[in-house]
């Protein structure tokens, strides 16, 4: 449904799987094997996977945190974007990376699900994107001492808010892991 004309192509975009975001994440063995089958599906099927990294204070450019976990590591050729803001589009090159490469749906995985997966699926609606959020791919921290529900909660929570989001000419959606299905990308 999207508004983007002449760009058929989905990618994968990976947020923020860096060693200081998942370190005491919510199913953390689980959802980084969801992932790492879905970039290995990517990638065989040459579908761009598209990587976004966030600094701050707690993730000092350069530094252990900040890195992305071993177990899923970028292609050479893969894009990584550098962000600041919880919306991966916010202050970045993203936009720019999927106009070039003709992409108008997302396929979104990643971390923190209630922060950058949830504003970034937003930003890709305002901007004119479908999104699609992959249901067992994403995760978050147990932030309950600071008043946020449960972490399986807030994975219930952003999973509905994906599967009803729409806007004139997008959509959002939602889909397991098991169910993605790559179509060779032709950027």
């Amino acid at each position: 449904m999207t508004t983007l004309a002449n760009r058929p192509n989905t990618p994968l975009i990976v947020i923020d799987l860096q060693n200081g975001v998942v370190a005491n994440a919510y199913h953390r063995r689980e959802v980084l094997g969801a992932i790492n089958m879905l970039v290995e599906q990517a990638r065989a099927a040459h579908v761009p996977v598209i990587w976004v990294r966030h600094t701050d204070e707690e993730l000092k450019r350069g530094g252990e945190a900040w890195q992305i976990v071993t177990a899923l590591s970028p292609a050479p050729a893969e894009a990584i974007i550098e962000k600041s803001y919880r919306d991966a589009f916010e202050g970045t090159r993203l936009e720019q990376v999927l106009s070039a490469l003709g992409i108008d749906k997302l396929i979104v995985t990643g971390a923190q699900t209630d922060m950058c997966i949830r504003s970034t699926l937003q930003g890709a609606l305002v901007r004119g994107y479908d999104a699609t959020l992959v249901s067992d791919a994403h995760t978050t921290e147990d932030m309950t001492q600071w008043g946020a529900p449960p972490p399986d909660g807030l994975i219930r929570h952003t999973n509905l808010y994906g599967s009803t989001q729409s806007a004139p000419g997008r959509a959002g959606g939602i889909i397991d892991s098991k169910d993605v299905a790559f179509a060779h990308c032709g950027a």
